[in-house]
Formats: structure tokens, C-alpha cells, sequence
């Protein structure tokens, strides 16, 4: 089975047709947010698509970051996809129980270690179901690799604080914060307590449920997504940073970027998390 031209985002007709085809793994990357208290490990044990491996978010990161999730290190990644039976000639196809939420989060994590056969789950876990395919509760034991993942990084599409503080003095650099307007303005309180409340100084506020239509995990059209994201001040030449609360939303943006045809995005990985921790750095409100 080839899988040239295979798209950025794949439907559950496609994933449905090419499962259980050499070189391809499924993987399940769902998370959720601390406060809803629930187990996305757990959930995949009870059920997930057939054949799919788990992707454990919080699991594969820097462990020593006091952030959450922090990218870990390349030989890291590395050890981590290769026991999940990823290779570095494999494809790799991954959705979240959310629809998209997390999925991207993975996706980037693949994309900024130099793997590009990587793709989301167009309307992930519950596209899936309500597509009338089938779910199970049964563990696929990863398959052996002949040629290890190989993984190196590709700096561009990561931005820490220091490249983001760089970029407030920069033209032609557009910080896209990826969290709620009430968020972004500081009228609502940061879901962490102890993080303040407000925005990257310049940054410019894009809600990711924006980029997804009335059926949950389904993103807009490239053309509407063009549109938001050139609203938000973005063009072909505009560098771009995004953001969000920890680094999953974020994700989301830098999916629809692309999609939209816009050059790839730099993701904050501490995003709000850990710029919001520090007293002395710069914010604004409203």
C-alpha cells in the first residue's frame, strides 16, 4: 500500500481504508485539561480505534521543565515513537477523543522533530463513531522496527521565550494566542492559579474553536481559514509564533496555518504557562 499525496488531514473513509496497512501506525494522542479530571489513558483502554497505540502526551516530555509537557529532548522522542513500533519511514496518522484538541499537539511534536509523514483524524474519536466504524477495548502489540525513528529538530518551528521577547521588538512577526477572548483579555482567571492574567504584549487573539465548524473536530475550509488568519494580521511573508495556555492549542493554530497554505508556524512551547508564572515579564490587559 502506498500512501502518495496522502493529505494533511485525513477523513475516517481514508483511515478506515488504508488500517492495518504496513507502515502505517495510528495513534491515540488524547489530553485533557487538569480541571476536568479525567484519564485519557483510561478512556483509551476502554475503547479506541482498532490497532491504535497511545500517545501519551504528558508522558513524552522533558521531565525536568517545571512547565507541563515540555518538548523532551530529540533522542528522547526518539526511544519514546520507536517503542510505539514508529520507524523512521513510517506513516503515522493521529486523533484525539475530542475531535481535535491534542491531536495537533502530536502532529507538531512529529513535524518538529523532521518527521512529515505525520496527519490528524479529521473529526477524530467521535468522527470515527458516528461515521459507523468500529471502536475496541483490545491492546495491538506495537510492531518491531527495522530502521529506528530518527529524529532531529528543526528549530524554526519552535520559539521559546527568548525568540518571542526577540519578536516584540520585530516587524513583520504576529504572536497568534490561541485561548479564549475572556482569557486573552485577563477577565477570566487562568485555569492554573498560579499564573496572572492577561496576553503576550502585541499579541493578537485567535480563539482556535474559530478555525473548526459546528461538527466538533472538523476544521473550516482552507479559504475560511485564510481569511481568519489573514484578519489576524498574517501573510505569506509574516513570521509566525502561536500560542495558548500550555502549548495544545497552539497546535491547532499552527495545523490550520498550514492547511490555510501559510509557511509553517513557530509554536511557543511554554506559551501562557510560563510566561503568565513570571512577575517581571511584560503583559498587557483588555
Amino acid at each position: 500500500m502506498t500512501f502518495n499525496d496522502t493529505p494533511l488531514v485525513v477523513d475516517a473513509h481514508w483511515l478506515a481504508e488504508h488500517l492495518g496497512s504496513d507502515g502505517l501506525v495510528v495513534l491515540d494522542a488524547s489530553w485533557h485539561l487538569p480541571a476536568e479530571g479525567r484519564d485519557p489513558c483510561a478512556e483509551y483502554r476502554a475503547q479506541h480505534i482498532p490497532g491504535a497505540q497511545f500517545f501519551d502526551i504528558e508522558a513524552i516530555s522533558d521531565p525536568a521543565d517545571s512547565c507541563p509537557h515540555m518538548l523532551p529532548s530529540a533522542g528522547e522522542f526518539a526511544h519514546a515513537v520507536t517503542q510505539l513500533g514508529i520507524g523512521r519511514d513510517t506513516r503515522v496518522v493521529i486523533y484525539d477523543s475530542r475531535g481535535l484538541f491534542s491531536a495537533p499537539r502530536a502532529w507538531w511534536m512529529f513535524r518538529v522533530f523532521g518527521h512529515d509523514r505525520v496527519h490528524v483524524l479529521c473529526g477524530g474519536l467521535p468522527g470515527w463513531v458516528a461515521d459507523g466504524f468500529e471502536v475496541t477495548d483490545e491492546r495491538t502489540a506495537p510492531r518491531h522496527v527495522e530502521r529506528p525513528f530518527a529524529a532531529h529538530l528543526i528549530s524554526a518551528r519552535l520559539a521559546d521565550a527568548a525568540r518571542v521577547k526577540a519578536s516584540l521588538d520585530e516587524q513583520g512577526t504576529v504572536i497568534l494566542d490561541a485561548r479564549s477572548q475572556a482569557r486573552f483579555s485577563g477577565e477570566e482567571a487562568e485555569p492554573r492559579p498560579e499564573l496572572r492574567s492577561g496576553h503576550i504584549p502585541g499579541s493578537c487573539n485567535l480563539h482556535y474553536a474559530r478555525l473548526l465548524t459546528g461538527d466538533p473536530g472538523r476544521l473550516r475550509d482552507p479559504e475560511a481559514l485564510r481569511d481568519l488568519f489573514s484578519a489576524a494580521g498574517v501573510t505569506p511573508e509574516t513570521e509566525v509564533i502561536t500560542t495558548c495556555g500550555s502549548g495544545i492549542s497552539a497546535c491547532i493554530l499552527a495545523l490550520g496555518l498550514e492547511l490555510a497554505g501559510f509557511p509553517a508556524a513557530a509554536v511557543y512551547d511554554g506559551s501562557w504557562a510560563q510566561w503568565g508564572a513570571q512577575a517581571d515579564w511584560p503583559l498587557e490587559r483588555g
